[in-house]
């Protein structure tokens, strides 16, 4: 039996990337007023729905999960074909993306009880969330089991790691996050704040009063991680994720780079754009670095 790989849209990786690793994205949907829907990356496209964003500062959309009919329309394609069916999903914590995949899975097991369906609460989201479905192809490319792949995700999501700033905390006192982050005083200044996503939840990691400032503690505390961790980074793959500003993403990649290049030889670090799922929470002007570990390292 083949083994089918799908994600829901907020492992912001595009439909080009999909096409080509032979993978389904399940979209969210995204909405500037509240009524009207759109299908991510069907109906609305990342750049146009950064561009909104940018030209309408006072505008704040929202988002909405994939319904459960959603899923089973693409399980159902596949289990048709005899496909065993890994769907990775963003964390619990954040969506209830993963419930949604669950129950579906459940339902379309009953028509077709030779097919496994296992729906992953993959613990991250965004690019990290994309790294973890790049493994989950490697594995899928490379000739492992079904039951040996759940068990790697299992192992590597934990591994995961984002530390990102933002340009402003309006989108996150808007999608009701800030109170993971800051206190509501502290909120109320112009700050950018340093935050980690470890384990499906974030934490706050510092706040500075510019955006050069908060960037440049983003690299410090990657760095420091490495170190503190003893992390070899030739063990993990990497990605950058950015909003709006590709060429700030460009220049960081290169800051992030030259930090921690001499902890490894082979370091894997890619760039990916931040989805509309994601960007509904952090606005326009997001960036931070992302890692998980290899599943055979």
């Amino acid at each position: 039996m083949a083994i089918r790989i799908i994600s829901d849209s907020s492992c912001d990786l595009g439909l080009e990337y999909a096409k080509k690793a032979d993978i389904e994205i399940v979209p969210f949907y995204v909405s500037f007023d509240s009524q009207n829907y759109m299908k991510e990356l069907v109906d609305i496209q990342t750049q146009e729905f950064y561009q909104k964003m940018v030209e309408n500062p006072k505008m704040f959309p929202k988002s909405s999960l994939p319904s459960i009919q959603d899923y089973v329309e693409v399980f159902t394609k596949y289990a048709k074909q005899g496909d065993n069916i890994i769907c990775l999903c963003i964390t619990s914590k954040f969506s209830g993306s993963y419930n949604s995949a669950k129950n579906a899975a459940e339902i379309v097991m009953q028509d077709y009880p030779d097919v496994k369906i296992t729906a992953v609460d993959t613990m991250v989201n965004t690019v990290l969330q994309g790294l973890v479905v790049k493994e989950t192809v490697r594995m899928r490319d490379n000739g492992v089991s079904y039951e040996d792949m759940i068990e790697n995700i299992d192992t590597i999501k934990k591994t995961g790691r984002i530390i990102f700033t933002i340009g402003s905390m309006d989108y996150l006192l808007k999608g009701g996050r800030v109170g993971k982050v800051l206190t509501g005083a502290v909120a109320k200044f112009h700050i950018m704040p340093v935050i980690t996503l470890t384990e499906g939840e974030i934490f706050p990691s510092g706040i500075c009063r510019s955006r050069k400032a908060a960037i440049d503690k983003v690299i410090d505390k990657f760095k420091s991680y490495i170190i503190n961790e003893k992390i070899n980074p030739d063990d993990y793959i990497m990605s950058i994720g950015y909003g709006y500003d590709i060429d700030e993403a460009i220049e960081f990649k290169q800051d992030i780079y030259e930090a921690v290049k001499s902890f490894g030889d082979e370091i894997e670090m890619n760039i990916h754009q931040i989805g509309s799922t994601i960007a509904v929470h952090t606005g326009p002007n997001a960036l931070g670095i992302a890692l998980v570990k290899k599943y055979d390292c």
